[in-house]
């Protein structure tokens, strides 16, 4: 199986298809995809994601606003509701979560990149290697 910390942040900087990523999420037992929920959940932690990365968030992955992880990243306290999140059980709500908690990290390190880093970095994860390819997941 494909590291899920290379996965998870190549699907964050949109260098693999989110369909591919989704594919991938449901062949997961459900207690590997509570791992990786977790997993993204401190993904958004470090990434230092904020209360008002939401509504962007929950735009790019695609969900609307009532789906239950987008009202809940929406409340506030953005690091009560990512355990609230990461805590929905039904298989459904599991992907809901997965999509939004790809979109997360990926709204927050855009805004720090273009804050801290315009000028260079380094920090390894923005720099991907190019022409690199991308490791199928199955």
């Amino acid at each position: 199986m494909a590291d899920p910390y290379i996965v998870l942040n190549e699907l964050a900087q949109d260098l693999r298809p989110m369909s591919q990523g989704i594919e991938w999420f449901e062949s997961l037992s459900a207690e590997e995809q509570s791992d990786t929920l977790r997993l993204l959940s401190h993904f958004c932690i470090q990434a230092r994601a904020t209360t008002e990365d939401g509504p962007e968030s929950i735009r790019r992955s695609g969900l609307r606003a009532t789906h239950t992880p987008a009202v809940l990243i929406a409340r506030g306290r953005i690091d009560q509701q990512l355990g609230k999140i990461v805590s929905l059980t039904p298989r459904d709500e599991r992907l809901k979560s997965f999509r939004l908690l790809i979109a997360v990290p990926a709204v927050a390190d855009g805004r720090r990149r273009e804050r801290f880093c315009s000028d260079g970095c380094g920090h390894e994860w923005h720099r991907p290697a190019v022409g690199a390819p991308v490791e199928t997941l199955t």
